[in-house]
């Protein structure tokens, strides 16, 4: 949060910096104070925007978000008892199913802790709550009414395709609020050999694009496609949701993917989703985020997960319940990814 009025890093280097911690001097109580034993303890959503020299001087604990079975246990056991209370509701008039949970963690918060779901929840109890003073009878909260409460659904992930499809892939992405799905497209156009990135790509994923492309005219003569094709040819990807800024090592692998199947006119399986970097010589290089990129795809019904072979030690964190019903693809190169991706 720095401003006009100061800017806290600064101050927060002061604090912790052993050189000058000790001899501190407060100009209100006009005494000297000594916060060289004192324990500091900072949260934030990410560290992309903390100075590095303060970045040096704490140490840093990494806590991922809820994953969407643990939301759901906390608003059954404790959001929804503390709400009904809080709203004076008689106890056991207000029912909200399962399946009800889940449509307002996916539908109604887009978040990694639980603030915006109790919010949800407290905004079903207050229309309950009219509804008893009216005399209107009160109903259990389903999926298909669940609109009357909170109005239409705020987010939808567009990211899945239902169909698989020649030049469109699903990518996996972290983002501060956890996980979600990105569809990849490629198209190519005559034209003179020319690249055209869109989407509001960040630098590291424009040059994930570039070194996709080239990766592919490298690998041409292996896939039967006419390396000429490439110099009288326009390549364009475009990640949907342009508004949105997109940044990150971790797509590396999916453009690689549609970029190919661009050129060879083979569908990309639509039920299979993808994370992972490449290098020029095809390795494939680790992400981070795994437990949320898996998470993500979960949600959206997808089974098949093509991860970085590096990434195995991360599959530990993946809770079991969703671990046992996925199926992932350890890539240490992208003819594993193309053999698994690509409908043969």
């Amino acid at each position: 949060g720095k401003d006009h009025r100061g800017d806290p890093a600064s101050a927060m280097l002061e604090v912790l910096d052993p050189e000058q911690n000790f001899s501190f001097y407060d100009h209100y109580l006009e005494v000297p104070y000594d916060l060289s034993k004192v324990l500091f303890i900072c949260t934030a959503n990410a560290t992309d925007d903390i100075p590095e020299p303060l970045l040096d001087r704490m140490e840093i604990i990494d806590l991922s978000g809820y994953t969407e079975l643990e939301k759901l246990a906390i608003a059954e056991k404790f959001l929804l008892p503390k709400n009904v209370e809080k709203h004076g509701l008689p106890e056991g008039v207000l029912q909200i199913e399962r399946e009800t949970y889940s449509k307002i963690i996916n539908g109604y918060t887009r978040e990694s802790g639980v603030r915006n779901l109790e919010r949800e929840i407290a905004t079903i109890c207050r229309k309950v709550a009219y509804k008893i003073l009216t005399k209107a009878p009160v109903e259990p909260v389903t999926p298909q009414n669940l609109s009357d409460y909170l109005g239409p659904v705020k987010y939808q992930d567009d990211g899945v395709n239902l169909t698989n499809a020649v030049g469109s892939a699903t990518g996996l992405a972290w983002t501060r609020v956890g996980g979600c799905t990105l569809t990849i497209d490629a198209n190519l156009f005559s034209g003179k050999g020319e690249i055209l990135l869109t989407g509001k790509l960040g630098d590291v994923m424009k040059e994930s694009a570039r070194t996709a492309i080239s990766l592919v005219r490298s690998l041409a003569d292996q896939y039967n496609i006419d390396a000429t094709r490439f110099e009288k040819t326009d390549i364009h990807i475009h990640i949907p949701e342009g508004a949105i800024p997109k940044d990150g090592p971790s797509a590396g692998i999916t453009m690689a993917t549609v970029v190919m199947s661009a050129f060879t006119g083979i569908p990309v399986d639509a039920k299979v989703a993808m994370t992972g970097e490449i290098t020029l010589r095809g390795k494939v290089l680790p992400i981070g985020g795994l437990k949320e990129k898996v998470m993500a795809a979960y949600r959206q019904g997808i089974k098949k997960v093509i991860i970085p072979k590096d990434n195995q030690k991360d599959l530990a964190d993946i809770p079991q319940e969703i671990a046992s019903q996925m199926q992932f693809v350890l890539a240490e190169d992208i003819q594993t990814v193309y053999k698994h991706a690509l409908v043969n």
